[in-house]
């Protein structure tokens, strides 16, 4: 059975697009599995697919300890989908990026559980143990709500985010994909 994953992110300055492109190759290697890549203007506009994806991932750059605006703008937007509970059942799962190593991403990753959690969505988190605390290894920022990356302000997203922050981001997209083969699976049951 086929699983539609949609990946929705912001990213103010390319950073966060290198993470949501992570994110949908690691769902991208589960067979049967097809992946939406949309910006959050792009999934304004695109309610309908959202409404029959298996499970969307969201992410957004943190921003003085919260989601960035633009990301907001379209959680905010989502609000007739919430009043006819297209989104109920689904998994859900988010990951964010900060120029700082903690920059309170947690409290990023906080609003997009509590935003999926108002759809009626099931949260899916990374599991997966810090390897270690360099960057590359995979969560290096002990994130085990969702996928947090830290990228230097200075660098380009061609050298940013780091290694580990890129397979911690594969890891989440791969694991949720999974997980979405084997709920929609036992919700046709």
């Amino acid at each position: 059975m086929a699983t539609q994953i949609a990946v929705i992110y912001h990213s103010g300055y390319g950073h966060t697009a290198v993470q949501a492109q992570a994110v949908a190759e690691g769902a991208k290697s589960v067979p049967d599995t097809k992946v939406l890549l949309l910006t959050a203007d792009e999934a304004a506009t695109r309610w309908d697919d959202l409404a029959v994806s298996d499970a969307l991932i969201f992410g957004a750059p943190t921003y003085m300890g919260s989601l960035s605006a633009p990301f907001k703008a379209f959680m905010d937007a989502s609000s007739k989908a919430w009043e006819k509970h297209d989104w109920a059942d689904k998994l859900a799962a988010g990951f964010t990026n900060s120029a700082n190593l903690n920059g309170d991403k947690e409290m990023a990753v906080l609003q997009l559980a509590i935003f999926a959690a108002q759809h009626g969505m099931v949260w899916v988190s990374p599991n997966v143990k810090p390897a270690g605390l360099t960057p590359k290894d995979v969560n290096r920022l002990g994130g085990y709500l969702g996928a947090l990356a830290q990228s230097d302000f200075d660098k380009g997203p061609d050298l940013a985010p780091p290694d580990g922050d890129k397979a911690t981001a594969v890891h989440l997209g791969k694991r949720v994909a999974t997980l979405a083969q084997r709920w929609a699976k036992s919700r046709t049951l």
